[in-house]
């Protein structure tokens, strides 16, 4: 019978021969494959699957079938070190049930792609060697048209006339499109977009120089809030919280915040904005912090203004 090691080195030789990167050539991505395949060491090749699995899956995968125990702290670097390759490389599909689903969504799931499952099944039988040179010829195209895919489900934002970015698809981007379209020309009219946050791409966009002129250099951009503008007229820098389930600017966001923006030679104006007055807003709208504002796109052309003796403006101490 197999070996779990001998099992491993089985598909670190897949790997291989589908011509992944070196830093994919390790024992971390080749469990992530056997996972997604349902592949422990007592089954052959010619029966892999193709289940729809999360990244606690795979971990449940690897410590129950092949005694392979990751720690919880490594579910990131599973998913952006391994998994995020292999969807790249067109090997797995990326929530094949509702390609639209939020990248933090809960309930992200991953699946090998047909023609990569019918080519795997193939490994080592006579016809390997065959089926691999078809499928790589084919590859490249499959990765593409995937890509192209994912891309459709992506959410278009307006930055101004000459530029435009799309944001990964969800409930939280809604919001930051909102935020955008309709917070800004009511609120922050002429105001310049500095920083847009993507749970996809963390830099949605970002006009780093603008930034400089305000003596702001940011280090750690994932303390940056969601949307971050610059009102030139009263020269405020607008720090936007989209709150689609958690992380309105509270006591300790807002700490967080000032410390991150304390050079900035515009005042700082805080904001948390909600879908709508519903839930969530419901829920965090006893934590949001003093002297800040709070508006919701269910009702664009208002704000919720948290005492302090100033409506939407800096605060000195």
């Amino acid at each position: 019978m197999t070996t779990k090691q001998e099992r491993i080195a089985e598909a670190l030789d897949v790997l291989q021969q589908l011509g992944m990167p070196n830093e994919q050539l390790n024992d971390r991505t080749a469990i992530c494959l056997l996972a997604l395949l349902d592949l422990p060491k007592n089954k052959a090749w010619k029966e892999a699957d193709n289940p729809k699995l999360g990244i606690r899956a795979i971990l449940d995968f690897a410590r129950e079938k092949l005694e392979h125990n990751y720690a919880e702290n490594t579910r990131e670097s599973i998913r952006k070190y391994s998994v995020k390759q292999l969807v790249a490389a067109g090997i797995l599909l990326h929530n094949p049930d509702k390609p639209d689903r939020a990248v933090n969504s809960s309930d992200n799931c991953y699946q090998v792609e047909s023609n990569a499952l019918a080519l795997l099944r193939n490994f080592g039988t006579r016809g390997w060697k065959t089926a691999l040179l078809a499928y790589l010829e084919t590859r490249q195209t499959l990765a593409d048209q995937f890509a192209k895919h994912r891309d459709m489900q992506r959410i278009p934002v307006a930055i101004n006339p000459e530029h435009k970015i799309k944001l990964s698809a969800g409930k939280h981007s809604d919001l930051i499109r909102s935020i955008i379209e309709e917070f800004i020309p009511r609120f922050v009219p002429g105001g310049e977009l500095v920083y847009v946050g993507d749970t996809g791409t963390k830099w949605g966009y970002f006009d780093e120089k603008l930034l400089h002129t305000l003596n702001i250099k940011v280090g750690n951009h994932g303390k940056m809030p969601d949307v971050v503008i610059y009102y030139r007229e009263k020269n405020w820098l607008i720090l936007v919280e989209a709150v689609a389930s958690s992380g309105p600017v509270d006591g300790i966001r807002h700490t967080e915040l000032s410390g991150l923006f304390k050079t900035s030679t515009a005042g700082l104006v805080f904001v948390t904005a909600f879908p709508d007055r519903g839930e969530t807003m419901r829920k965090f709208l006893s934590v949001v912090a003093w002297e800040t504002e709070v508006w919701c796109g269910s009702d664009p052309t208002h704000l919720i203004h948290f005492n302090g003796v100033r409506f939407l403006g800096p605060y000195t101490k």
